[in-house]
């Protein structure tokens, strides 16, 4: 098959994928989950590389960022409610982006990965295109981080799910945050799919995560350089 054709069969396995997951609604049917696992056992069973995959995949991985930024349309038809809740937002965000490197950090250090892979996995928490861009200012492989970036959405939204049902969390806002700071991208479209303030809410506190870790991203650099 040539890269256009991995290409196309990435879109039609994710359709795929996502019709199943409407009809069903099991967490583990969902599409972020079984698109992947159905396209790296094809390409085990065509013994395709990932070089070659990635010939046609690249284009696709480029719409990333322009799908984060149409994460913005949500926040502005939201803008006022956000507003009124920026203290308890900004609060979480900043606790929340602390917890989420330094157990990702607690992670590495715990699984015997050396210095490179531990700075590859602090950004994890964060979106793809934005985790990889701190990871190179941390002294990561972007490419290794952008492997934990989607381990942790997927884990996250499996995770975040059991959490929102099981758990009291009757404030879109509280749900919205949990599944945009636990699983970023994928958490923000599993938000979405419980209510348009939780979507809001999640892509906020995905985006904003992301920026501070970038902000953050030098100093981090040299506290990690001195241990």
């Amino acid at each position: 098959m040539s890269a256009a054709g991995w290409a196309a069969a990435t879109v039609a396995l994710y359709a795929a994928a996502r019709a199943l997951y409407r009809r069903s609604g099991a967490v583990f049917l969902s599409p972020l989950l079984l698109a992947p696992a159905a396209l790296v056992a094809l390409l085990l069973g065509f013994h395709v590389p990932y070089a070659r995959y990635m010939q046609g995949g690249e284009p696709l991985g480029r719409v990333l960022g322009p799908v984060t930024v149409a994460f913005a349309l949500p926040l502005y038809r939201q803008r006022s409610l956000l507003r009124r809740h920026a203290v308890e937002l900004g609060a979480g965000l900043l606790v929340g982006s602390l917890v989420a490197v330094s157990s990702s950090l607690a992670l590495a250090w715990a699984a015997g990965l050396d210095g490179v892979a531990a700075r590859s996995m602090a950004p994890r928490s964060v979106t793809t295109p934005l985790a990889m861009l701190a990871a190179s200012t941390l002294g990561g492989v972007p490419s290794l981080t952008a492997v934990f970036v989607i381990v942790t959405g997927l884990v996250g939204i499996v995770l975040g799910r059991l959490i929102v049902e099981r758990l009291p969390l009757r404030s879109p806002l509280a749900r919205g945050a949990l599944l945009g700071l636990g699983a970023h991208g994928a958490g923000t479209a599993e938000a979405m799919q419980l209510g348009a303030l939780e979507g809001a809410v999640a892509g906020l506190v995905m985006i904003c995560a992301g920026l501070l870790l970038l902000a953050g991203a030098p100093a981090l650099r040299m506290v990690l350089g001195a241990v």
